[in-house]
């Protein structure tokens, strides 16, 4: 199999490791990645601020991007989540309506591409800690996943999953949420740390790499014992 690599902002700036692990595992499921290095944001920020011209520019950009009709693979839910609900609407009864059925068709979220595409469930990864799990909005609410990194966590050896307390309620990032509404948005996330807490985990796993900076931000100013880690990089451990 061929794919596309779509690697959203926040892992090109701020995580690239985990978009190198998510190569590396790629690779050794037998996968051919393409990756397109002229490709940009998806527009979600702009959208959710309001720039609805500037997200449908960005929109257009994107879209000529991948113009392949290979599955489209991203370390994240949130952009993803943006395009397939999102692309519909503003590309609506526009020369780009079509190009917007097959973008959405062909996008993944990792997780999702590994166990219901591939259906690979076992990457062999080893990493012996406890650790808790955060369903992120965008993974829960707009992509629609919940179980499959539970399925591919459960095949970790020596990996100990223990769930928090309120695990599918939001840690308080929100985009440009935690810009305008800063004191909601840490309080929201201070609360879903010391769930985490509560469980004596290790680390905070999640699909989603905003989610986890907001929440290593909170970890960091605290100095609590825990940390964050996207579940590429804990399925990328150990081999």
């Amino acid at each position: 199999m061929e794919v596309d690599l779509f690697i959203p902002c926040f892992i090109d700036q701020i995580y690239p490791e985990t978009g190198m692990n998510m190569v590396k595992i790629l690779k050794k499921l037998g996968v051919k990645v393409h990756y397109n290095d002229q490709q940009t944001c998806c527009g979600q920020f702009a959208y959710n601020s309001g720039h609805f011209e500037e997200a449908a520019s960005m929109g257009e950009k994107f879209i000529s991007d991948f113009p392949n009709t290979r599955p489209i693979v991203s370390p994240s839910a949130s952009c993803p989540g943006y395009i397939k609900n999102y692309y519909p609407r503003i590309f609506n009864n526009t020369s780009y309506h079509n190009e917007v059925k097959r973008l959405s068709a062909n996008l993944y979220e990792f997780t999702d591409f590994l166990v219901n595409v591939l259906e690979v469930t076992d990457i062999g990864a080893k990493f012996p800690h406890r650790v808790t799990y955060h369903d992120s909005c965008a993974a829960l609410r707009e992509y629609g996943i919940k179980e499959e990194a539970r399925i591919l966590l459960a095949n970790v050896e020596g990996l100990e999953l223990v769930e928090m307390r309120d695990t599918d309620v939001c840690c308080g990032f929100g985009g440009t949420f935690s810009v305008k509404y800063r004191p909601i948005s840490v309080a929201m996330g201070q609360q879903k740390v010391e769930n985490a807490l509560e469980t004596e985990a290790e680390y905070i796993i999640s699909t989603d790499a905003s989610c986890l900076m907001h929440q290593q931000g909170i970890i960091s100013e605290r100095k609590s014992p825990i940390k964050t880690m996207h579940i590429i990089d804990v399925l990328a451990s150990g081999w």
